[in-house]
C-alpha cells in the first residue's frame, strides 16, 4: 500500500515537519484562542467562556487604546514595508542585471547583518540616533547645530528607520531571485520592438518581478506588526506598538486572557490585510494576462 499510494509516501516524508508544526504552532495557537475566552480573576483564571475580553477591545468610548495601537502598528508596518521594498528593489536589480562576476560575494555581504544579533542592531541605531549619538555629535562638531536634535529618537520615525534597516535583507533576496529568473531574451525582444529602457522596465521587468515583491512585502509586513523589541528601545511613549501592549498584558498587567484576545484580533487583522493584498495583486495579474 505504501509503494502504490504516492500521497501516503508524500505525507510520510512530511510527517516530521507536520509534527513540529502541530506541536509548536497549531496547539499553542488553539490554546491562545481558548485562553482569549477566559477571564483573569486576580492571580487565577476563570475558564468560563465569555466574550468580555473582545468587548473590551472594541469598546471605543471607554478604552480605545487597543484599536488605536493596532491601527498605529499597522500603519507603521506598512510604512516600513514600503521603504524596505523601494530600498531593496534597486539593490536586487543591481545584483541581477549589473553584477557579472562576484555575485556570491555580494550575496554574502547582504547577509552580514544576520551575523550579529537583532538586539545589537537595534542598540546600534539607538546610539546613532541618540542625543549624544553619531548624527548629533557630527552636526555639533561641524557647527551646524548647537543643541542635540531631540526628534531623532523615541518616536515612530526612529522605529520605522530601525525596522527598515533590520528587515532590508529579507526583501532583497526574494526580489533578486525573481529578477534573476527573468528570461533575458524577453528584454532583448522588447528592445528590438522599439521599447526604451524605461518602457522595457515597466512593461517587462517590473511585472515579471512582482512575485518577488509580493513575497518581500509579506516577509516584512507580517512580523513587523507585532514587533515589540524595537519600539521598546527606540520608540519611546509615542512609538509603542501593539506588541508592547500584548507583552505588558501577559507580563506586568497579569491579564493573559485579555492579552490572548488582543493577539487574536491582531492576527485576524493581519490575515485580512494579507488576503486583500493578495486578492488585489492576483486580480491585477489576471487583467494583465
Amino acid at each position: 500500500m505504501l509503494h502504490r499510494n504516492e500521497s501516503i509516501r508524500g505525507y510520510l516524508l512530511l510527517s516530521p515537519t507536520l509534527l513540529v508544526m502541530l506541536a509548536l504552532m497549531i496547539i499553542p495557537l488553539l490554546g491562545l484562542v481558548v485562553l482569549s475566552f477566559c477571564t483573569q480573576v486576580y492571580f487565577d483564571i476563570d475558564y468560563t467562556p465569555t466574550l468580555k475580553n473582545y468587548f473590551a477591545i472594541f469598546d471605543l468610548e471607554n478604552n480605545p487604546i487597543y484599536l488605536v495601537l493596532l491601527f498605529r502598528s499597522i500603519m507603521m508596518s506598512l510604512t516600513t514595508t514600503f521603504f524596505v521594498v523601494i530600498t531593496a528593489y534597486p539593490m536586487a536589480y543591481f545584483l541581477a542585471f549589473r553584477v557579472g562576476r562576484g555575485k556570491l560575494i555580494w550575496l554574502i555581504l547582504i547577509t552580514v547583518p544576520f551575523w550579529t544579533s537583532y538586539l545589537l542592531r537595534v542598540f546600534a541605531w539607538k546610539i546613532i540616533l541618540g542625543f549624544n549619538g553619531v548624527i548629533n555629535s557630527g552636526l555639533i562638531s561641524l557647527g551646524i547645530i548647537k543643541d542635540p536634535l531631540q526628534f531623532l529618537l523615541y518616536n515612530p520615525t526612529a522605529v520605522v528607520v530601525t525596522l527598515t534597516h533590520a528587515w532590508a535583507a529579507f526583501a532583497i533576496l526574494p526580489i533578486y531571485v525573481s529578477l534573476e529568473k527573468i528570461d533575458k531574451s524577453l528584454l532583448e525582444a522588447a528592445t528590438d520592438l522599439g521599447d526604451t529602457p524605461r518602457e522595457r522596465f515597466w512593461r517587462v521587468t517590473f511585472p515579471l518581478s512582482l512575485p518577488g515583491m509580493i513575497a518581500a512585502t509579506l516577509l516584512v509586513f507580517i512580523p513587523t506588526v507585532g514587533d515589540y523589541v524595537t519600539p521598546s528601545l527606540v520608540g519611546g511613549t509615542s512609538g509603542i506598538m501593539i506588541g508592547n501592549l500584548i507583552q505588558s498584558l501577559f507580563g506586568k498587567a497579569n491579564n493573559a486572557p485579555l492579552g490572548a484576545a488582543v493577539s487574536i484580533v491582531m492576527m485576524l487583522s493581519i490575515t485580512l490585510i494579507v488576503c486583500v493584498f493578495l486578492g488585489a495583486m492576483g486580480r491585477r495579474r489576471w487583467k494583465q494576462s
